[in-house]
């Protein structure tokens, strides 16, 4: 608001609480409570969070106002009622990129660990109770002996919401085994043929044999996209080839027969700040998507390709072919741009940069890109309206196109007969018994 209105805000804020109900202002720092903060992004909606957030921010208001209303009155919270409150908070938290979503996470992580132990205790009094009904065949084995699942289904541990893929989360090294473990992961993916020309492809350029130096992937939500950036990830790993399921016959296609040690930065969107410059354990204080790269890429070596440049909040130029020239090979993957760069839309005084110097970046990094060799650039691009969001997200989206170019991403939404094997790999474990496959 601030930003937006200037001076003015204060009494903006003053107009939506009424007269001697605003919450103290002391220095530079809010200290407000939720229903402080929820009921100024109501009420102001229209003239400063409209410009970043969309329509469905604009919902997840309306519903965590009720929530915190239904809270001081006291009244009961059914299981499912506090897990959508907490789903609610994250997303809203999430399009803000404010850190405090992966608490909130975790919060729900518990939230349904703890719903799952009810329902298993609650199937485990009716089995001891229930008699047992009809005559199976003779010779009928049990269904859990022809086809297994993995233990996390068994156990139930697939029931607390980890089958949703979180780069970041991998990037850290965190969450579960599925994702952040090379072998699992291709164990468990089945590779479309949308997802096989990607890996073809990403492994040519890598090689240098070949391949796109800038893929777009453009999905709707839910549609693969993080999925076949995990793929990437892990494919360029380290990892021996060898142990990656269904890897050998890509890389009989692509012709690449080795692969070097590759780089391999990770910028999420959503889980980067552009308000709040981040602090890195060697002690650099790292302001922008620039120089988070460089930072991934080099460390403090890296990051002195781009220092000025970040201190400055302005476009990197030539210093970031040279950086890829430093450390190529590299693999670049950027998800929830979109997401980032609508949170800089009318406002010039953030950490991060202007919205029209970081659109000036995102050409200049598919420039460099392009020309040097060994380096791919994977951007994920919003489809729905739901993720674009309001007035800034269209803008960044627009802007984001005419950066990258129309470079078109070999991704295709599976088929029926692929989104049943994708199912079927990420639930059981492979069928042993030729008998029976």
């Amino acid at each position: 608001m601030r930003a937006v209105l200037g001076d003015r805000w204060i009494e903006a804020a003053r107009q939506s609480f009424g007269q001697g109900r605003i919450p103290a202002i002391k220095g530079a720092e809010l200290k407000w409570d939720a229903q402080a903060l929820l009921t100024v992004m109501w009420d102001q909606w229209e003239p400063v969070f409209k410009k970043i957030l969309g329509r469905a921010e604009r919902t997840l208001v309306s519903e965590l106002r009720d929530v915190r209303n239904k809270w001081a009155h006291q009244e009961a919270f059914s299981t499912d009622d506090a897990y959508r409150a907490l789903d609610s908070i994250v997303r809203l938290l999430q399009a803000v990129s404010a850190p405090e979503a992966d608490e909130v996470e975790k919060q729900k992580q518990e939230l349904l660990r703890v719903r799952f132990d009810e329902q298993a205790r609650r199937e485990r009094r009716k089995v001891a109770v229930a008699p047992a009904e009809g005559t199976p065949a003779a010779g009928l084995k049990p269904w859990r002996e022809v086809v297994t699942p993995h233990p996390d289904v068994a156990s139930g541990r697939y029931q607390q919401a980890e089958f949703a893929a979180d780069l970041w989360q991998v990037y850290l090294g965190e969450g579960v085994s599925e994702y952040r473990n090379p072998t699992e992961f291709f164990r468990r993916t089945y590779l479309t043929e949308g997802l096989r020309r990607l890996l073809v492809g990403a492994l040519q350029r890598i090689a240098g044999t070949g391949g796109d130096p800038v893929i777009e992937l453009q999905t709707n939500f839910g549609g693969g996209k993080t999925h076949s950036m995990l793929a990437l990830f892990h494919l360029f790993s380290g990892t021996p080839l060898g142990e990656l399921t269904g890897v050998d016959s890509l890389i009989a296609e692509s012709g690449v027969s080795k692969l070097p040690n590759v780089k391999r930065p990770v910028l999420v969107g959503t889980k980067i700040p552009p308000g709040q410059p981040h602090r890195k354990p060697d002690g650099t204080l790292v302001k922008t998507l620039w120089g988070e790269l460089a930072w991934q890429l080099g460390g403090q070596e890296g990051y002195a390709f781009v220092r000025e440049a970040d201190e400055t909040a302005t476009n990197p130029g030539d210093s970031l072919r040279k950086l890829f020239q430093r450390y190529a090979p590299c693999l670049i993957l950027i998800d929830e741009w979109v997401a980032y760069a609508r949170q800089l839309f009318h406002l010039s005084d953030l950490p991060a940069g202007s919205f029209d110097t970081h659109f000036t970046f995102a050409q200049t990094l598919t420039e460099a890109t392009k020309a040097v060799p060994q380096t791919l650039l994977v951007i994920s691009i919003p489809v729905s309206e739901a993720e674009v969001g309001g007035e800034g997200g269209k803008a960044a989206l627009d802007r984001l196109r005419n950066a990258i170019g129309r470079v078109h991403s070999p991704w295709r939404p599976a088929s029926t007969e692929e989104g049943f094997e994708i199912v079927r790999r990420r639930l059981f474990q492979p069928i042993s018994d030729p008998q029976t496959s």
